[in-house]
């Protein structure tokens, strides 16, 4: 698309709040997209060479929805917390090792992915961000998931293709966790502890590719009151 039709893609998303920029090899965010801070609500520009955010990201007060997929960004910066309606975050392909401390303002924030990154720890800015609804982590390199679960209000998290261990004690005591991903990592059947399968509101977990057989998963203690979860989850469904 050359510089007549992105022009015409600016007109239109000073219109109507939706910019898309993907895969055109950007380097820089266009200041044509920065002009436009005060009008998106949805902004895309994945699948380019952008190495940072620029300060001026922080402008954006309306954005809902950030796509920055398969770049070449190596960290969040921290400003990224002023954008207080932001509700999805796509950092997934990228280099990023961490979150900046400023990222639990992000209040409204529902979906993350952060997949295909360079996490070595599990990021602790997530917990305590109450409208969260769906973490991806995959393909990271996260030895353990750490303790303080209590306070994470996902719904689904997805751990599958990391290094992990060791799992928190305090993993069945999040709130809302009911999907939980944790395929082709480290852990022993013994890292299941009988509170995750009795105590959790998880109906649907997925240990396919660790160090057991998945159908070991039925010796555990509290393995029948997981399966009454899973079933019950089941027969709504149909």
């Amino acid at each position: 698309m050359g510089n007549s039709g992105l022009k015409q893609h600016y007109e239109t998303a000073s219109k109507t709040g939706v910019l898309s920029i993907s895969d055109h090899k950007l380097k820089d965010i266009p200041p044509e997209v920065l002009d436009l801070s005060e009008k998106l609500r949805n902004l895309d520009l994945s699948k380019n060479k952008l190495p940072s955010l620029p300060e001026d990201i922080s402008k954006f007060k309306l954005l809902k929805q950030l796509n920055l997929e398969s770049n070449k960004l190596e960290m969040v910066p921290d400003y990224i917390a002023n954008l207080q309606k932001l509700e999805l975050l796509n950092v997934s392909n990228n280099f990023i090792q961490s979150l900046p401390h400023t990222f639990c303002k992000l209040c409204n924030l529902k979906q993350i992915f952060l997949n295909n990154n360079k996490f070595k720890q599990f990021p602790v800015q997530l917990l305590g961000l109450t409208n969260l609804e769906v973490v991806d982590l995959s393909h990271n390199k996260i030895t353990e998931v750490p303790s303080g679960m209590a306070n994470l209000y996902a719904a689904e998290l997805n751990l599958s293709q990391n290094e992990i261990s060791v799992l928190s004690e305090d993993l069945h005591l999040a709130p809302r966790l009911k999907i939980l991903r944790l395929e082709e990592n480290c852990l022993s059947l013994d890292t299941i502890k009988p509170s995750l399968l009795r105590d959790s509101k998880i109906h649907t977990i997925n240990l396919d590719g660790n160090l057991f057989e998945s159908k070991q998963l039925a010796s555990v203690e509290g393995y029948n009151e997981y399966t009454e979860r899973y079933t019950a989850m089941k027969k709504k469904m149909f």
